[in-house]
């Protein structure tokens, strides 16, 4: 019987993803446990170590072993680690090699460096979804670069602007973090063989030869030193996801919120039934923006947990480690569900262009008055220009009339920016655009 959202035949695809869940599945772990344990085998006997025999049945072994969960369950839970009964499996089937199991390690090495190898591959899917989403956002970004809409600030309508600019604001974010990544694999990606209080002490001279062997095996990193109770590492990535979730969460109340029908301007893709109301049959509610939305809120606990996890006591803690069991599959599983759902609505994301137009137009032009100001102020003087047209705000609004009609009635206006026309120019939303289309050029020319 599924518990969670994560398991549940109904939600565990809303809020996960197959290819993550894979990751940190059981079978996964304690497959990535015996990873750990063969490449400490075949390092071990590469150096002389363990008798090269044994390095090659242990390895062997652990590629073919059965486990029991349950007994290896119930063993965990008298035991309080994994490690120690996985342990007996293994060197039961390992036979005369047993005696060789797991030489000189500890239970935090292993469960570490099976935690930095589910990292790895959860990166990796991390990173070829932001890939993606790269790609989809500079195309929308491109394709409306010279599409007008309403700039807001604080839910008002500010400047003019184009959505192609929001989509590459959009679009920069996501950026950094691609570039991110590569700067958290060479920090985090480490292995872990320490020993009991990390001073490799089982070992004795030589032992960080054989740790450097180890993590070779394994593809990781050697580490400077023991990092059993330094766990910067697992927090960045940990903080790492909220980053990418909360990109994404900025992005989904955007749309979402030009999705309301007083606003109208996008809207999520079309599937028949998606987003519909079992009462409401016009309702087409933005489903995807609400389950990024829940799953970046989800993270951002998780950060909390995460750093939390980073305060341990002497060499070895007694309990912040076991947050991390907790916080690095549910980060991960809940990111994989909010890069999808940005995935599949940004892809498919429907721009209503006229109505963008028609919102820009709801004032009247008051939404360019700066343009006119700045326009008359090398005649009038900025502050004199800034009265003016204050003024023929106030009487736009009071009298439901067009800015630009208002101020053709005043001589002053019109002589200082050149005649009637002019003042209709100056008036128009989409003749004060900025830089909004040069500043979207340049987000997604740097990409090239």
């Amino acid at each position: 019987m599924s518990s969670t959202v994560f398991d549940s035949l109904l939600f565990r695809d809303m809020f996960g993803t197959a290819a993550m869940r894979a990751v940190f599945t059981d079978e996964a772990l304690v497959g990535r446990y015996l990873e750990a344990e063969a490449a400490l085998a075949r390092a071990e006997a590469k150096l002389g170590l363990i008798p090269a025999t044994a390095g090659e049945k242990i390895d062997a072994v652990s590629r073919s072993i059965e486990i029991d969960f349950e007994r290896l369950r119930h063993e965990t839970e008298i035991v309080g680690y994994p490690i120690l009964p996985l342990v007996h499996q293994l060197s039961e089937a390992a036979g005369d090699a047993g005696g060789f199991v797991h030489w000189g390690a500890t239970t935090q090495d292993i469960m570490d460096t099976a935690n930095v190898l589910q990292i790895r591959a959860a990166l990796d899917l991390v990173e070829a979804d932001i890939t993606a989403l790269q790609d989809i956002l500079a195309k929308l970004a491109q394709r409306h670069r010279d599409t007008p809409m309403a700039g807001r600030t604080h839910l008002q309508q500010a400047l003019p602007v184009t959505f192609g600019y929001k989509v590459a604001v959009w679009l920069s974010s996501i950026d950094r973090h691609a570039a991110r990544l590569a700067g958290i694999r060479e920090r985090v990606l480490f292995g872990e063989f320490s020993g009991a209080a990390g001073t490799l002490a089982s070992i004795g001279e030589g032992g960080l030869d054989v740790q450097a062997a180890y993590c070779a095996e394994l593809g990781l990193a050697q580490p400077p030193i023991t990092w059993h109770v330094a766990r910067d590492g697992i927090a960045e990535v940990i903080c790492y996801l909220g980053l990418v979730t909360g990109s994404l969460a900025k992005i989904a109340t955007d749309v979402m919120l030009m999705m309301a029908t007083e606003f109208g301007e996008v809207s999520e893709p079309f599937v028949h039934g998606r987003g519909a109301s079992s009462t409401m049959p016009q309702k087409r509610n933005p489903i995807s923006c609400e389950l990024i939305l829940a799953a970046a809120k989800s993270v951002r606990q998780q950060v909390a947990t995460a750093l939390d996890g980073m305060i341990h006591d002497f060499e070895r803690a007694t309990g912040p480690w076991h947050l991390e069991w907790i916080a690095i599959p549910e980060s991960f599983i809940l990111t994989a569900s909010a890069l999808a759902n940005a995935r599949y609505m940004l892809d498919g994301l429907v721009v209503h262009e006229a109505r963008m137009r028609a919102n820009l137009d709801l004032t009247g032009g008051l939404i360019v008055a700066e343009a006119v100001m700045m326009a008359a102020a090398p005649k009038l003087g900025r502050q004199h220009a800034h009265d003016v047209v204050y003024e023929a705000c106030r009487v736009a609004i009071e009298g439901a009339k067009k800015l630009a009609d208002v101020l053709k009635a005043n001589p002053d206006v019109v002589d200082a920016l050149g005649g009637p026309e002019a003042v209709e120019h100056a008036c128009d939303p989409v003749n004060y655009l900025g830089l909004s289309a040069e500043m979207t050029d340049r987000v997604v020319a740097g990409r090239a």
